[in-house]
């Protein structure tokens, strides 16, 4: 290899490092292609149901690159993997009156202990609904449902593709809807959340008509130790 070859294949090398790093920043949690890595939980009507016909389906399914809730009851698909400080980002398409929420930090559901493993109740979950044009409140979407209204309504109408990030560091909690950030809050300075959990599951609800997902992906944030 000439000297001009060696310093062109160096250049190129050295341009393609920031790429990767970049590329391997987030990580695909949804494969596009099945539910592997998630497990599947809530009443039975959320897991499978039974159509007109006799037929039976699942309600958590993958068509066409897309990972698709029919909403045909309560119910949430749970990414198996604990985290702490991380940030989640996906996509998110709502049907007309579709409803879901982003579940962060909580623990695996079970509908016999409602009360004590519901992500709302539990830990929290950021609220995504066909709500356009509504107020900010503590049921919106962007919300952290039940507690904390964001501080705008930024969700497009049904039938419209959504981006959502969330991050959680420590007690600090961001989220940001359609390039909008919505959410900013420490936690640890609000009273009827300061004891909510710093660690635990992310996952996607189950709740009415269908809603759809893609480009699911988290990020590990790692948090140096105070000196």
């Amino acid at each position: 290899m000439s000297g001009r070859a060696w310093a062109m294949a160096v250049l190129l090398a050295v341009l393609a490092i920031p790429q990767a790093r970049a590329a391997d920043e987030y990580r695909d949690i949804f494969d596009g292609k099945s539910l592997a890595g998630w497990v599947v939980e809530g009443r039975e009507k959320a897991i499978r149901y039974t159509d007109k016909d006799g037929k039976v389906h699942d309600n958590w399914h993958v068509a066409d690159g897309v990972l698709v809730t029919e909403g045909r009851d309560f119910g949430f698909l749970r990414y198996d993997k604990e985290v702490s400080d991380f940030r989640l980002k996906a996509e998110c398409r709502l049907s007309p009156k579709g409803n879901t929420g982003f579940c962060i930090r909580t623990v695996p559901y079970d509908p016999k202990k409602d009360a004590t493993t519901r992500p709302s109740y539990v830990a929290y979950e950021v609220q995504f609904q066909d709500d356009a044009g509504k107020g900010p409140d503590e049921h919106c979407t962007g919300s952290l449902y039940r507690y904390v209204a964001p501080t705008k309504n930024a969700v497009k109408p049904a039938g419209e593709w959504n981006t959502i990030e969330i991050e959680c560091v420590g007690p600090h909690i961001r989220v940001w809807i359609n390039g909008a950030q919505v959410q900013d809050v420490d936690q640890s300075t609000v009273d009827k959340i300061k004891n909510k959990p710093l660690k635990g599951y992310v996952s996607l609800q189950s709740h009415s008509n269908k809603v759809e997902f893609r480009n699911v992906k988290l990020k590990e944030i790692k948090v140096a130790p105070p000196k």
